[in-house]
């Protein structure tokens, strides 16, 4: 039998390990929340590609590529059920738990792609990692699920538009690199471009930008 010392010894390492499991976690959501890759591209520019096509070489390759990612993905007509059978392959090599990936294969068209999206699981952040870093593998397999999920986002847009004549501000919490910060206030009255899904809220936050000097 085990003594009331061991005993308690035992429960506080647990709740040791408990407690950094949680701080890992709410770490690993920050990180995937701020770490997101953007384009700045000043005003002159802009007008400079619009005039002249030859200077779309001048635009950052992170947007060119995205844009034509967005493209190529938007156009596939995806077999859902061959496309999920090659991501949960691909899944069940990334040490992603098995109850997971069956939910998300058993129950796919239950749900909306919009709710799949903020479900607290992998999807979530393998999209957005993939998205941040431009891997295409990744991209390619969650290429049906992107495309679903910008055709939600479209149709909800268009159901909702005709309740909203003016438009309105929504916020979002976002750390910036001071680099960053730079780039945004040097590209007033430009484009500043996202490789994400952003989540935002009608409600502002306590803070909308915070600058920190490294990720």
């Amino acid at each position: 039998m085990t003594s009331t010392k061991e005993h308690v010894d035992f429960l506080y390492k647990y709740h040791q390990i408990q407690s950094i499991c949680t701080q890992l976690t709410k770490v690993t959501k920050s990180c995937d929340h701020d770490a997101i890759p953007m384009s700045f591209i000043p005003k002159r520019e802009i007008s400079e590609a619009v005039s002249n096509r030859q200077n779309l070489d001048q635009l950052p390759p992170s947007y060119m590529y995205s844009i034509i990612f967005k493209d190529i993905i938007l156009e596939i007509d995806h077999d859902d059920k061959k496309s999920m059978n090659t991501l949960v392959n691909f899944c069940r090599q990334q040490n992603i738990p098995e109850i997971q990936i069956n939910q998300l294969q058993c129950t796919y068209h239950q749900q909306s792609p919009v709710w799949w999206y903020t479900k607290p699981m992998f999807l979530y952040s393998m999209l957005n990692r993939a998205l941040r870093m431009l891997d295409m593998e990744v991209m390619i397999k969650l290429g049906f699920f992107i495309r679903s999920l910008h055709l939600q986002l479209k149709q909800l847009h268009q159901e909702q538009s005709a309740n909203f004549q003016q438009a309105f501000t929504v916020y979002r919490g976002q750390e910036l690199r001071q680099q960053d910060f730079q780039n945004l206030c040097n590209s007033k009255g430009g484009l500043l471009s996202f490789n994400n899904f952003l989540s935002t809220s009608k409600k502002p936050f306590a803070y909308v930008v915070s600058i920190s000097e490294s990720m």
